[in-house]
């Protein structure tokens, strides 16, 4: 139920076009929510027709023009009530733990490669987001949400730096198992 709520969002943020939006998941809500453009353009239309978003009225309406969206008051009051409700963190599901745990009964190969490749992309996703740090929270940035937005860009960078760290220990592990052997 998550999705409607990151589009109502992201349209609190800034009126958009389902493009937009598709390009604005890509750039900021898609590092902790992603959504594909299909999916963000029927939630749209579910919105739309719940009378929670209306179609921003245009000058000479025409065929094959961008629609661009707004938050209704409902909407507004959807997210305010979403917001407040509690939730409960969800377990961890990662394909990645489960096979290192295969492996423990049918053998390591392959596992320690993969370990290096998710090590590098965890390095790569760490670097990304400082960058989005430096650039986008520096010194004046304190309003309100400003600093709500941070706290979910570090977030993100506390679980990269998590990762990290927790792969680097499963490597220094893996080299001390005898031979990698097979089971």
């Amino acid at each position: 139920m998550s999705l409607p709520h990151a589009i109502l969002t992201a349209l609190l943020e800034k009126p958009s076009s389902g493009l937009e939006l598709t390009r604005r998941f890509d750039r900021s809500i898609g590092y902790f929510w992603s959504a594909t453009h299909q999916q963000i353009y029927r939630e749209l239309g579910r919105l739309e027709s719940d009378g929670l978003i209306r179609a921003l009225p245009t000058e000479q309406p025409s065929r094959g023009q961008k629609k661009a969206y707004e938050v209704l008051p409902a909407g507004r009051a959807e997210l305010e009530r979403w917001a407040a409700a509690p939730q409960d963190p969800r377990p961890m599901r990662d394909v990645l733990l489960l096979r290192l745990r295969a492996a423990a009964v049918v053998g390591t190969e392959g596992i320690e490669a993969d370990l290096r490749r998710h090590l590098a992309l965890h390095q790569q996703q760490l670097a990304e987001y400082q960058d989005i740090e430096r650039r986008d929270f520096g010194p004046g940035k304190d309003s309100e949400q400003d600093r709500l937005q941070h706290l979910v860009l570090r977030a993100g960078i506390e679980v990269e730096t998590f990762w990290i760290q927790w792969l680097a220990h499963a490597l220094e592990e893996f080299g001390q198992l005898s031979g990698h052997e097979k089971r």
